[in-house]
């Protein structure tokens, strides 16, 4: 998994999706806003469309998972890998003691 640059602060970004969302009317489409704004803040008309798409998610004008469900699933899915690595190690150490066990000589 590849890790993206932070290039804008949450404020830029906050101030050019609300850009959009006022500006919207003015033009003939929701792309014709992002297209018209996005040269303005610095960022391609792609970046600020996610950032449209997520802002309409999270205030549930469109349906998918929000910013916050996203980050709890991420969270869930680290400590479930967490967890299965603690299972493994603690399955290998069970074989590995289980077998010594069978290794020992027994007493009489």
């Amino acid at each position: 998994m590849t890790k993206t640059s932070n290039r804008f602060s949450s404020e830029v970004r906050a101030r050019a999706v609300r850009m959009v969302l006022e500006h919207e009317a003015d033009h003939a489409s929701q792309w014709a806003a992002i297209c018209s704004i996005a040269p303005k803040i610095g960022c391609t008309a792609e970046t600020l469309r996610k950032w449209v798409r997520r802002e309409e998610r999270d205030n549930g004008q469109r349906p998918g998972p929000t910013s916050d469900q996203l980050a709890r699933l991420k969270q869930l899915e680290k400590e479930n890998r967490e967890l299965r690595q603690a299972n493994e190690i603690l399955r290998k150490a069970s074989a590995f003691f289980a077998q010594a066990e069978l290794d020992r000589p027994t007493r009489k």
